[in-house]
């Protein structure tokens, strides 16, 4: 008895410092430390605009690629400090034919296709600006963007930034894809911003982000999650990655929940590669608040949490079984309750039924069971970096 009331509350505790607690913590932490901190005078900001160079690895994106080409020359930056890199090796489309009708652009291309981890290692060579962007080719940046990049490097403990991903939601899109990975990245980005004022950010996602040019390390090759990696590794060296929502990456949610299972099942096999990777970063005794954030934020997430939940409510049922109290049969209530929404979730999304206040729990264990599906394939070496992109609308 004892041991199955040690696993529920080991489990419950878990379950919900993960999604709720971490960034509760996080939150009132800073509360209390701005209390009690004498306030500075605002500095003036500094004038900085040094060269830097934006990267966009390009795979068959005829469909979206002179957007894209546009966008970055409409970009809010001196045209002569910018240096804008596409790479479209292993492009069969009109992919690279569009990108040489720009003088400004500069255009790698090689026949074979060895995924986007090869090919930003490739146009780092070709790099000769201090500052690097990288950026998906399907996404659409703000105009000023750069501009709010650079502004944090006058700091010389900053070592990469991490901008904002916005989902484009349609106003006839309002599907469990759309709000589903809306409600996500609305919820990362209030972490994001709490993990870069208590220390900083734990892994920057592609869409959008930046890194000082000296201090990037070529990716090895099968590693799935590169933008994460490079951001972390960027971390170990003593850097900080800071947030900065001002500047955005648009894209519009995928295609389907079916496009958005192959991307998160991606990113999970991922996740699970990054913690082998990084196991070094588990020793809080040696990486203090990094390891803090890193094990908070992402550990407990991708690997302990998917094992919590199915423990959650097999102890939580045999408890009642055993005791027949009626906290326990409450608890085993609410998980049926939540679970059985996520269902009708399910239900009602493939049926084009929109109930929004539905879409939480399905998305919950949507991502849950990605995880699961990610695990096998991680385990299975069934992922390839030569990835086929989700969908988008």
């Amino acid at each position: 008895m004892l041991t199955l009331k040690f696993l529920l509350w080991t489990s419950a505790i878990t379950i919900f410092y993960s999604y709720l607690g971490y960034g509760c913590i996080l939150w009132a932490y800073l509360k209390i430390i701005k209390a009690f901190k004498k306030p500075q005078d605002s500095k003036p900001r500094t004038f900085f605009e040094p060269e830097i160079s934006l990267v966009i690895a390009a795979y068959n994106e005829e469909d979206i690629i002179e957007e894209k080409i546009k966008n970055c020359l409409q970009l809010d930056y001196p045209a002569e400090k910018l240096q804008i890199i596409f790479v479209a090796d292993g492009s069969t489309d009109s992919t690279t034919e569009i990108i040489s009708r720009y003088s400004r652009v500069k255009l790698l291309y090689k026949p074979e296709r060895k995924g986007k981890v090869a090919a930003i290692n490739r146009a780092m060579s070709f790099v000769t600006t201090p500052f690097v962007v990288f950026c998906d080719a399907n996404t659409i940046l703000n105009e000023a963007c750069i501009k709010e990049i650079v502004n944090h490097y006058s700091d010389e403990k900053i070592g990469a930034v991490a901008g904002e991903k916005k989902i484009i939601s349609h106003t006839n899109s309002s599907d469990a894809a759309s709000a589903g990975e809306g409600l996500y990245w609305k919820y990362e980005s209030i972490l994001k911003k709490l993990d870069a004022e208590f220390y900083t950010v734990v892994g920057a996602a592609g869409e959008l982000f930046s890194v000082r040019t000296h201090l990037f390390d070529p990716v090895p090759e099968g590693i799935l999650l590169d933008d994460f990696m490079i951001s972390m590794k960027i971390c170990i060296k003593g850097y900080r990655v800071m947030y900065e929502p001002k500047a955005f990456a648009s894209e519009t949610s995928s295609f389907s929940m079916k496009e958005e299972q192959k991307r998160k099942i991606r990113i999970s096999a991922g996740g699970f590669q990054s913690v082998l990777q990084l196991k070094k970063l588990l020793n809080i005794f040696k990486y203090g608040k990094l390891s803090f954030q890193y094990i908070s934020h992402r550990v407990l997430r991708w690997i302990v949490c998917p094992v919590m939940l199915p423990l959650l409510f097999t102890s939580s049922l045999f408890l009642y079984y055993y005791t027949n109290e009626f906290w326990y049969l409450l608890l085993l209530c609410l998980q049926l309750l939540f679970y059985m929404a996520a269902t009708a979730g399910f239900i009602f999304a493939s049926k084009n039924i929109k109930i929004k206040a539905l879409y939480i729990p399905y998305y919950f264990v949507f991502m849950n069971a990605a995880l699961y599906l990610g695990f096998v394939k991680f385990l299975n070496n069934q992922q390839s970096v030569l990835w086929e992109k989700a969908k988008r609308k």
